[in-house]
């Protein structure tokens, strides 16, 4: 506990180095983003990768657990640092967005969205791997212009897919999450390696007589043996320890003496440590301080307007679409390109520009709206052009709207029967005879035709869509 709370070495990417690379600025962001979408490829075919879920749900766990720590610290009296006092007071905001994000991540989301086939972010989504070096890069300080600048830039090379775009914001606030659970791992450990040095400074000088008479090259007897064991001492426990013994003599002090002795060996010194020790501190707050504003900010954004501006698909649908045309209606637009997309094996791009093509030859007419191929009676040619497979489901779908009134009433009435089939079944066996079964049937029809009713009325949206 005094030099680490933590022993195991976690496998990549969930290593615990805070998300913190070379500082870009928009233009230099650009750059990286066409650079880094050139260098991810992505796995053919559907994948389930890695969840985030789960890694999201420890990292719950663990920020709960180290503002617990924080708390206890202040409340022994130990000196807290800015970044601790950052997460401590902005506590109740990081679990409200975890909350959120929970709610807003369904189970099978992420498994539709394009994995990385290779790098330390093999099997989870590309999106995350580009969220991640925006976080990285810009220490955690979000800012919606240069986000959007980033995605086009990324997908100037690379186009991302609709169900991609909208995981952004979700994903941002995972990869913050992520990385002020790191901020916290060295908070916490850092706690403790200063609430053990004031420990032993306190065990020392209520031991001054038996260290008085103590070499300067021996370590004093009350060193604790995690202490002398360990081959390395950690900067807050160096620090804190030589801030207790200040003022003392290295000469006459023998745990001043052994601390400048270790120190030597790891090629420092008690002033370079401080030094170091201060601007870690000083870096630490400023990426909680980000962390924290960025969270708000992700909450404050209107993210369909920003999904809109950042969508290579509107974007190629925009000239051809009739102007005042409501969001609903865009977004049927844009649910109709991804079904085209999976099912024919094109890009959502590719449906987009043919759609809008077909449209821009039917300019001034009915036909010169893209919604007419994607979701109205040009259809059926635009998914024969496209190479459109539908999947069983939407054949299940469209056989039963050709069926109509009659297809409905026709599943009533079966569901009704097979309501009827097993108490008719168990009378019958019981003895009655047939005009009992007769009576039966004719009371019990009414009930089961109620129940079929209802039962066909709640599988039929969740079946196949509200229309």
């Amino acid at each position: 506990m005094i030099l680490g709370l933590l022993s195991e070495k976690p496998a990549p990417p969930w290593d615990r180095a805070p998300l913190r690379g070379e500082l870009f600025g928009v233009e230099r962001l650009e750059e990286h983003a066409r650079s880094l979408a050139a260098a991810q490829p992505v796995t053919a075919g559907r994948t389930r990768g890695r969840g985030l879920a789960d890694r999201l749900a420890d990292n719950a766990a663990f920020l709960l657990r180290a503002n617990r720590a924080i708390a206890k610290t202040a409340a022994d009296g130990h000196h807290a640092t800015p970044a601790a006092e950052w997460l401590a007071d902005n506590y109740h905001l990081v679990d409200m967005q975890i909350r959120e994000i929970g709610v807003d991540l369904p189970p099978g989301y992420y498994a539709q969205l394009p994995k990385l086939a290779a790098g330390p972010f093999a099997g989870l989504p590309r999106v995350f791997g580009a969220a991640w070096s925006l976080v990285a890069h810009t220490d955690s300080h979000l800012d919606p212009e240069a986000l959007r600048r980033y995605l086009l830039a990324y997908q100037s090379v690379q186009p991302l897919t609709i169900g991609e775009l909208w995981a952004v914001p979700i994903t941002l606030r995972i990869v913050l999450i992520e990385n002020l659970r790191r901020i916290a791992e060295l908070v916490v450990n850092d706690a403790a390696a200063r609430q053990a040095a004031d420990d032993l400074a306190e065990r020392m000088q209520g031991a001054d007589g038996d260290a008085a008479g103590m070499p300067p090259f021996l370590p004093p007897p009350t060193l604790p043996h995690e202490v002398l064991a360990h081959p390395v001492v950690s900067d807050p426990f160096a620090v804190q320890l030589a801030h207790r013994l200040r003022g003392h003599d290295p000469k006459t002090d023998p745990a001043l003496a052994w601390l400048d002795r270790r120190l030597a060996a790891q090629g420092t010194t008690v002033e370079a440590v401080v030094r170091e020790e201060m601007q870690q501190q000083g870096m630490g707050n400023a990426t909680v301080r980000n962390i924290i504003t960025s969270l708000r900010l992700t909450a404050g954004i209107d993210w369909t307007s920003f999904f809109e501006r950042v969508s290579l698909v509107d974007a190629a649908l925009a000239g051809s679409v009739p102007a005042g045309m409501d969001f609903p209606t865009r977004n049927l637009y844009r649910t109709a390109v991804e079904g085209l997309a999976r099912g024919s094996g094109q890009a959502e791009l590719d449906i987009a520009r043919g759609a809008a093509a077909r449209a821009a030859e039917h300019h001034g007419r009915r036909q010169g709206d893209p919604g007419h191929y994607l979701i109205g009676a040009g259809r059926p040619a635009f998914e024969a052009a496209m190479g459109y497979r539908p999947p069983l489901r939407v054949r299940l779908e469209r056989g039963c709207r050709s069926l109509g009134i009659a297809g409905y009433g026709a599943a009533v009435v079966a569901l009704a029967i097979a309501f009827l089939v097993l108490p008719l079944r168990v009378a019958a066996e019981a003895g009655a005879g047939a005009l009992m079964l007769a009576l039966l049937a004719a009371a019990g029809f009414v009930l089961a035709s109620d129940a079929a009713v209802a039962c066909a009325n709640r599988v039929a949206p969740w079946a196949f869509g509200a229309t």
